[in-house]
């Protein structure tokens, strides 16, 4: 018995010490990639593709640079219905996806492995409960994020999102959102938070604003927000990251409470990229 328990001990051991090791590895790698050049066609691309990045200020700018590169060497690309993968789009892709881990901790989206991208939206085959029976179906996607799987994107979709940086409709964000929402393992609308002090403020200014949404979607009212958010607070969540992102002074003049609790989360401040944005044009 003895001997049999030291040996699990040291195996235990040995198990850990690999774990660590690869970690740390990890990480040196990572930080090597945060800081390598950046190439100048990726740069390229984004400039032309992404107006939200050319609003960011310059030392965040490098930083996103540098999480693009990690994110391209650790996740693989793959091209659906004969869509050729390129530089361009990983790096499109990418570049928005890392915007959410600007200034935060982060586990590059670890459960995430692969993103397939189709050249337009796609039809997926989907099944739902009425209650009483199984129904299957089909239905037109922009994109999609699956549970310890891969994300799955509509290239057209994407620029389409990108190039509008005023409609809070983002399909990237939408999807990447879930990725961090799904880290603890639900898709509930509550992500990881940095403090556990802090669910308790995000639980009550979220349900809140997600009644009011669902109010309004109801009563068929304007909102700031996508009125595709009351489908369940998953999706709220999606949608008031893409409204965060590209409409800050709407929200931040209309939902105050909501903004300050994305701006901790996110540790951005988006309203002051278009104030230092309208400052720069001004000259």
């Amino acid at each position: 018995m003895i001997p049999t328990i030291i040996g699990s001990a040291v195996a235990a051991a040995m198990l850990v010490a690999i774990v660590a090791a690869r970690r740390k590895a990890r990480d040196a790698r990572r930080d090597k990639l945060m800081r390598a050049p950046f190439p100048d066609d990726w740069k390229r691309h984004i400039e032309k593709n992404i107006p939200l990045y050319n609003r960011l200020p310059g030392e965040l700018k490098d930083q996103l640079c540098g999480l693009v590169n990690v994110f391209c060497a650790e996740k693989t690309f793959k091209g659906c219905q004969d869509l050729e993968m390129t530089d361009e789009i990983r790096v499109t892709i990418a570049a928005q996806a890392c915007m959410l881990l600007l200034n935060r901790k982060t586990k590059f989206f670890k459960k995430l492995k692969t993103i397939y991208v189709y050249p337009h939206t796609y039809i997926a085959k989907q099944t739902s409960y009425d209650g009483v029976m199984v129904i299957e179906g089909r239905s037109v996607r922009l994109g999609e994020s699956w549970q310890n799987g891969p994300v799955v994107l509509a290239w057209d979709s994407v620029m389409g999102g990108a190039r509008n940086i005023h409609d809070g409709r983002n399909v990237v964000m939408h999807e990447f959102s879930h990725q961090l929402d799904q880290e603890d393992g639900a898709a509930d609308g509550a992500p990881i938070l940095e403090h556990r002090s802090s669910y308790i403020t995000w639980a009550g200014v979220l349900s809140a604003e997600y009644e009011a949404l669902c109010k309004k979607t109801r009563e068929h009212r304007h909102s700031a927000m996508n009125k595709y958010g009351a489908t369940n607070p998953a999706e709220f969540f999606a949608v008031i990251t893409e409204a965060f992102f590209e409409k800050p002074r709407q929200m931040q003049r209309k939902h105050p409470e909501l903004y300050d609790e994305l701006k901790g989360y996110y540790k951005v401040d988006p309203v002051e990229w278009v104030r230092t944005g309208s400052r720069r044009r001004k000259r």
